[in-house]
């Protein structure tokens, strides 16, 4: 009788065990692939909540469905302009078969990052440097056209999204970048600074237009720069005053006109004889008594100088 009560414990352990290992949870993140003596069945995917397999001859795998971001490792390669640059990227895929996933392929994970690395090296190789750098929506789309096509049809596995995350350059390109991008700015202030000399010429010549108009707006204006520069509190103020202004005052409060640049007329003077015959005041009496000169009588001639003869003397003192 005890042996009886033993065979029925063990049956119903071993029913339990078999009841235990028949029941599987699926998750809603999940589904599951049954393989029934390594063969998979019709309706071999499960969806998600309990299911039910037979124990010994049925195995049930779970198949993650989530979307999974992969990091691609940097790859090196050399642009189509011959540049060598260092990309990484990141690779965001879901499965959408998982029985193609799991029949197709061994580790879907490690063969989805060898594609990516590899169709990132074919895709730098295609592109110039301008490219890699600014048309990245384009690089990205044709990466995951590349990976797509090797990898929905025969694994389903859907490549969601690639992104191009950094790419690097060497010193000397970055430096080379730098220069370009300083010039062209430079550029573009120097052009905008010639046009606003350009307006700004334009603005004070119609200003210099309209204050010529009046003479009293030039003094209005000269006392107002008077003003902006002595707010600054320097010690000494350097005004300059033009000599049209100085004119201006002295038209203004009615002062005689300017000397001009025309010649005095030379007053002749008198002839000689009349000035002679004029009768002269307050001689001595020496001179009043003394006879007139006559016109008649010239005056003696002064008479030449000899030349004077050069003795022994001057002439030896001059060949010496």
């Amino acid at each position: 009788m005890a042996a009886v009560f033993l065979l029925l414990g063990i049956l119903v352990f071993l029913a339990f065990l078999g009841l235990v290992s028949a029941i599987k949870v699926v998750q809603q993140y999940e589904q599951g692939v049954v393989f029934r003596f390594g063969q998979v069945q019709l309706d071999a995917v499960r969806r998600a909540g309990l299911t039910v397999i037979v124990p010994v001859m049925d195995r049930l795998q779970k198949v993650n469905m989530q979307t999974i971001a992969m990091g691609v490792p940097a790859q090196d390669g050399i642009t189509q302009d011959n540049v060598s640059v260092r990309v990484d990227a990141v690779v965001y895929f879901r499965v959408i078969d998982p029985v193609k996933a799991i029949v197709n392929v061994q580790n879907y994970g490690f063969a989805i990052s060898q594609v990516a690395q590899t169709s990132l090296r074919s895709v730098i190789g295609k592109a110039d440097m301008q490219q890699l750098l600014s048309e990245r929506e384009q690089i990205n789309f044709e990466l995951r056209r590349i990976m797509d096509e090797m990898t929905e049809g025969p694994w389903g596995i859907r490549i969601e999204r690639v992104e191009i995350k950094d790419v690097s350059l060497p010193e000397g390109m970055k430096r080379s970048m730098a220069r370009q991008a300083e010039a062209e700015r430079e550029r573009r202030a120097r052009i905008i600074t010639a046009d606003g000399e350009y307006q700004a010429s334009k603005r004070l010549a119609a200003a210099a237009h309209e204050l010529s108009k009046d003479p009293a707006s030039l003094q209005l204006r000269l006392l107002q720069t008077v003003v902006e520069v002595a707010a600054e509190k320097n010690s000494t103020l350097v005004m300059p005053l033009p000599v049209e202004m100085l004119r201006f005052f002295e038209k203004m409060s009615g002062g005689p006109e300017p000397e001009t640049d025309e010649a005095e007329p030379i007053e002749e003077p008198e002839p000689l004889a009349q000035a002679v015959e004029e009768p002269i005041e307050d001689l001595p009496p020496a001179l009043a008594s003394a006879p007139p000169v006559s016109d008649a009588q010239p005056a003696a001639e002064p008479q030449a100088a000899e030349p004077r003869q050069p003795d022994s003397g001057d002439s030896g003192s001059a060949g010496r």
